[in-house]
């Protein structure tokens, strides 16, 4: 797992900054331990915008649909003129609105790093002051990485050391709807290999069958929450005839008990979704699913999510990265560490009529990040 670069000595010899000066850095006097920090920081500049998306077919899941979304987009602006985008996906489920993100960050304005080099403070200050804003954590995480990587002049997976052509292929989504409008979407998404069906309605074995009348490509479920555990373990047989490979979060969050029932008779692998959000929920998982599905909306941050994952491989389980519907901007920053993982999910753009940005790609599945540096998005 990747650290940030600590600043070094001032009299080591000094590698160019992409633009302009790099900071002076010498060693604390006020610390017990040896360490250093730089003399010389970069104020940075917040401003915030409200994003209108729409999908090109109603989203619905088990918990209802919609064709509108307003996600936040943030920028970080330093000195120098180097900027990091970031974008916060809110949503009700988890205790957000597009609204209270827009308050959180105008209250917490001033709450941003004095050395933008330390993202490890930067996100642990913010879990402080934004505990109930994690889709705002996530945006500012993003930006402040994009604006790390842009100084330094490499992309965000090469900071981390990490091949982007190792992420596996990602699914595509294909919502709740009428057998004839699957069909219509399962056409569209032709190009992508796997494809994800979401569940939880009183008719699933029939939309499961339509799916599969219309392909043979590998199907992944997600009920959102929506089944009982009875109903879950009714399922399990159908999901094994449809030749179904995974099952995201088949009950409500809060039923761990359940999950582990379903888990001791499924024949594939369950994957928490909304039963983990940080990595202090992954603990209480291990026995009661076989992995977990990590979303920057959910946790709160970049290095929140590298957190999960080692986490997650400590203890064993399975590592899925998700997404909400949002931009590239949100789709990118996650894309970045997708070769950690077992299993991708980044649809969200490619879901949309109209992306108002350009980042990474998917074809055939297979996502393909910009070499641009930092996140490598822009404004289309």
């Amino acid at each position: 797992m990747c650290r940030s670069s600590d600043c070094s000595k001032a009299a080591t010899p000094r590698p160019a900054w992409p633009r302009r000066s790099w900071p002076t850095c010498v060693r604390s006097s006020s610390s017990p331990r040896i360490r250093f920090h730089c003399e010389d920081p970069v104020p940075l500049r917040l401003d915030v915008d409200i994003l209108q998306l729409r999908t090109r077919h109603p989203f619905i899941i088990a918990r209802g649909g919609q064709s509108d979304y307003r996600t936040v987009r943030v920028r970080l602006t330093d000195a120098d003129g180097f900027e990091g985008w970031g974008e916060a996906a809110p949503t009700k489920f988890y205790g957000e609105t597009t609204e209270t993100v827009l308050a959180a960050l105008e209250h917490y304005r001033t709450a941003l790093p004095a050395d933008p080099f330390d993202l490890e403070g930067a996100e642990r200050q913010w879990a402080t002051m934004l505990r109930h804003n994690p889709s705002a954590r996530a945006a500012l995480s993003s930006a402040l990485h994009d604006l790390v990587g842009k100084r330094l002049g490499v992309p965000l997976y090469r900071l981390w050391g990490l091949d982007p052509a190792r992420a596996p292929r990602s699914t595509f989504t294909i919502g709740i709807d009428t057998p004839e409008r699957m069909r219509a979407k399962i056409a569209e998404a032709d190009e992508y290999p796997i494809l994800k069906i979401k569940l939880g309605t009183d008719h699933d074995e029939e939309l499961l069958r339509t799916v599969r009348d219309a392909t043979d490509r590998e199907i992944r479920v997600d009920a959102n929450a929506g089944w009982s555990v009875k109903q879950a373990i009714r399922m399990l047989p159908v999901l094994e005839e449809f030749g179904v490979t995974v099952l995201e979060q088949p009950l409500v969050p809060e039923d761990l008990a359940g999950l582990a029932r379903v888990t001791r008779h499924a024949t594939i692998p369950v994957i928490a979704d909304e039963s983990c959000r940080t990595a202090a929920d992954i603990p209480p998982l291990v026995g009661t699913v076989d992995g977990i599905n990590i979303k920057l909306a959910k946790c709160g941050g970049l290095r929140e999510a590298l957190r999960m994952i080692a986490v997650a491989r400590a203890h064993g389980l399975m590592v899925m990265v998700g997404c909400m519907i949002e931009s590239s901007i949100g789709i990118t920053a996650a894309a970045h560490f997708a070769p950690l993982v077992d299993l991708v999910d980044l649809d969200g753009a490619a879901l949309l009529a109209s992306d108002p940005f350009v980042g990474a790609s998917i074809s055939g599945g297979q996502v393909t990040l910009p070499d641009a540096a930092g996140l490598g998005v822009r404004p289309r």
